[in-house]
């Protein structure tokens, strides 16, 4: 039976990304490290890319693989949002996940060209329109996962259109408002936000040599579990 070769380049940046949420949610086990939100900033753009890329290959655009994609995202939201809760000191949003479910819809709307398609994409607008101080990265950051898409197998420079995506979903008016003022994590996060897509579409495209272990569906797991874990470290710490 043929095995179709895994991309390296895609689990390496899924593992990337991965580090970087934890490296940002590091903030609050009770440390002063603010500068910990700067690598923060590459967590989101680089999940929504790896989503892309997905979207991307021919092969899914005509099978269910991205509705079973949609039902696991779905599934995790659910599932993560009692230990974000515990974990992040009164949260503003739900967890990041909706954002992501939402996400896919809209880019999958994009590119399938199906009356469902478009229906669901369209709900999905609506919903991240009227409710955006419910999703983790906004309005904006529904719409980041279909900016990559459009840029995805275009030159370096088109990078730029989700970057100021992203930098628009990462509350953009408090960061330029602290940067003015001189603090470094915002100045940092304003340009780590600009250049996150660029940077992941640099390795998605150069390090496909690279095999690291691969990123298979028990990694939904980890999302809910790093809270956990986090939360145990911050209650030993205290």
């Amino acid at each position: 039976m043929h095995m179709t070769q895994r991309d390296g380049a895609l689990d390496l940046l899924k593992w990337l990304a991965l580090l970087s949420m934890v490296l940002d949610h590091l903030r609050y086990i009770g440390y002063s490290v603010d500068l910990l939100y700067v690598p923060g900033r590459m967590a989101f753009p680089w999940f929504c890319l790896a989503m892309a890329a997905n979207l991307a290959r021919s092969r899914t655009v005509t099978t269910g693989g991205q509705w079973r994609y949609l039902g696991w995202l779905l599934l995790f939201s659910a599932i993560s949002e009692i230990p974000y809760r515990l974990f992040i000191p009164d949260p503003d949003t739900l967890n990041v996940m909706p954002t992501l479910a939402l996400g896919l819809l809209v880019a999958r709307g994009w590119q399938d060209r199906t009356l469902q398609s478009r229906l669901l994409a369209a709900g999905a607008l609506v919903l991240a329109a009227l409710f955006p101080q419910w999703l983790m990265f906004g309005f904006f950051g529904v719409l980041l996962p279909l900016a990559i898409l459009l840029v995805i197998k275009r030159p370096w420079y088109f990078s730029l259109l989700p970057g100021l995506v992203c930098l628009v979903a990462n509350q953009w008016e408090v960061l330029f408002y602290s940067a003015r003022f001189g603090n470094g994590a915002a100045i940092l996060g304003i340009a780590t936000c600009l250049i996150a897509p660029l940077l992941g579409l640099v390795l998605l495209r150069h390090a496909k040599h690279l095999q690291p272990p691969p990123m298979r569906r028990w990694a939904y797991a980890l999302y809910p579990l790093h809270f956990l874990l986090l939360l145990l470290v911050r209650n030993i710490a205290a």
